[in-house]
């Protein structure tokens, strides 16, 4: 499997569908990597995580292999996992039901966090992120130099 890192942050729409638009950077990427064929299902933090399928599937095995003491945990990912293609537009059709899950409104924060993206709906993530900026550092961060 290629081994590619997903970073930055992007500004999209939903539409009247449940779609969103596969930012240009990413494109090529993901075509190559799975092409177009993801995973997306949700985040304990209240966003939902989208997979290229390669990354789904490392994922996936890892939370089948959790004990029963997870497993509600592995409801919550596996459960709600919809595998889902990037149409010939280049959009994503996000499920009523994941929509509702995450609060997805019309304005989305599209993050990506190396192997995976994080989709969040643009409010909550601007409350998320000022809630983890306004907490102390962690002391995993004590000796990080920026």
């Amino acid at each position: 499997m290629v081994s590619l890192v997903f970073q930055g942050a992007s500004a999209l729409a939903l539409d009247a569908k449940g779609r969103f638009a596969v930012p240009s950077r990413h494109r090529d990427a993901l075509a190559a990597l799975c092409a177009g064929q993801l995973t997306i299902t949700r985040h304990p933090d209240g966003c939902l995580m989208v997979f290229p399928r390669p990354a789904w599937e490392v994922f996936r095995d890892k939370v089948a292999a959790l004990p029963m003491s997870a497993a509600g945990w592995k409801r919550v990912f596996m459960g709600n996992a919809m595998d889902v293609e990037i149409d010939s537009a280049s959009r994503v059709l996000v499920s009523p039901e994941l929509r509702a899950a995450a609060g997805l409104g019309k304005e989305l924060m599209l993050l990506g966090m190396g192997s995976h993206f994080e989709l969040w709906d643009a409010e909550r993530y601007a409350v998320h992120e000022a809630a983890v900026m306004a907490q102390p550092m962690p002391d995993v961060l004590a000796d990080f130099s920026f």
